[in-house]
């Protein structure tokens, strides 16, 4: 007898073979990551949000409020007094006139010579180490290299061409403090200013003095020589002695004229043998000799008259010479004297420091304001860098 084949409930001729083996199901798709998780990881909230919100939170919970006093002075000397005015110095219409020293004083407010005055009369460390005073913002060093480089950021004054003033400002932690400063610096100003007026006065008064003592020194030189050329000569006046002897050469001149006359009348009427006429010939040939005599001793030899008043019109050439260098070496001191005084400067104050109520410092949102928008912009460029390296390595 032929037996059949096993069956089960499902089996049939509709039936479909079940194969031994299929494929597993596809996974579920991944959960998207949340939003604040991307964040986080995000290179711009590392690099420009975190240190913008550590910058906010110092500037708004840590720093020390600093207090401002603010000073403007103008530097003038006593020729420029009548035209400064406060209305003029507030708008502007003093330009021209200012002094250069004005540069000279706002140099001298930012050097290390005006931090080391400041700091005998007031100990900025001190000042500027105050319980007040937050980690970030005091002041952590007292060497004078960087006390000078901290008061240099604490401290500044700058200088208007137009108005030739002079604008000081001083922070710190106190208010009292601030001012104490700004007036120390303004003192210490004032003392540069006259030191500076009262050097230009010693240096125009001392180049005069020099001159009135040359000229006294040639004055008294050319007295001397004309007094040794007197005793060598032993003629008190050389100019005196030539006159003279101009008249009586003229004097004798006249007497040779009158008996040349003479003679020629007398030889009209008397015998050539006549005593008269021998006497009369006989005083001409003396006046002849006596003028030659003359002439010869004043221009003859090395004692000549000549030469002796050459030498004494040159003496007293030299005389009249320094006389008037004297007088004009005198003139040109007292010119000095009271161009010195005209010209004495002085520090005027403008607008004085003030005693601050509201501190100005730090300011809170132009600060953290600049820092976010400079890394943003610091961000996005390199983020541009990295794409366009990554771009051109693939």
């Amino acid at each position: 007898m032929k037996l059949s084949p096993p069956t089960t409930a499902f089996d049939g001729p509709a039936a479909e073979a079940v194969p031994a083996w299929s494929p597993a199901p596809p996974e579920p798709p991944p959960r998207p990551r949340s939003r604040l998780r991307r964040f986080l990881r995000h290179p711009y909230t590392w690099w420009v949000l975190l240190p913008t919100l550590i910058a906010a939170t110092y500037f708004y919970g840590i720093a020390s409020p600093q207090y401002v006093s603010e000073a403007r002075f103008v530097v003038r000397s006593r020729a420029d007094a009548p035209q400064l005015s406060l209305g003029a110095v507030l708008t502007g219409a003093v330009g021209g006139s200012a002094s250069n020293e004005g540069h000279s004083v706002r140099d001298f407010l930012t050097s290390h010579d005006a931090v080391m005055r400041t700091h005998e009369r007031l100990n900025l460390v001190e000042i500027w180490q105050r319980e007040e005073a937050d980690f970030v913002a005091r002041l952590r060093h007292d060497d004078p290299e960087r006390l000078t480089r901290y008061y240099n950021g604490m401290v500044s004054a700058s200088y208007d061409s137009t108005t030739a003033v002079v604008t000081l400002r001083v922070r710190s932690f106190r208010p009292e403090d601030s001012k104490a400063i700004a007036d120390t610096l303004l003192a210490l100003s004032e003392t540069l200013v006259n030191s500076l007026s009262e050097r230009a006065r010693e240096d125009a008064l001392r180049v005069a003095r020099e001159e009135v003592a040359i000229a006294e020194r040639r004055v008294v030189a050319s007295r001397e020589a004309l007094t040794r050329f007197r005793e060598q000569q032993q003629d008190l006046d050389s100019a005196g002695s030539a006159q003279a002897a101009v008249q009586t050469i003229a004097q004798l001149e006249g007497a040779l004229t009158a008996a040349q006359a003479e003679l020629r009348e007398r030889m009209a009427f008397m015998r050539p043998d006549n005593p008269a006429l021998q006497s009369t010939r006989n005083r001409i040939a003396a006046l002849e000799r006596q003028i030659a005599a003359e002439r010869a001793r004043r221009t003859q030899g090395d004692g000549a008259l000549s030469q002796q008043l050459a030498a004494f019109e040159r003496l007293m050439l030299e005389r009249e010479f320094a006389d008037r260098q004297l007088a004009s070496a005198t003139a040109s001191l007292e010119t000095a004297r009271m161009e010195a005084q005209r010209q004495q400067l002085y520090l005027a104050r403008v607008v004085a420091p003030n005693l601050a109520v509201h501190p100005l410092y730090p300011r809170k949102l132009i600060s953290v304001g600049s820092i976010f928008l400079g890394l943003s912009v610091a961000f996005g460029i390199g983020w541009l860098l990295v794409a366009g390296m990554r771009e051109h390595a693939a």
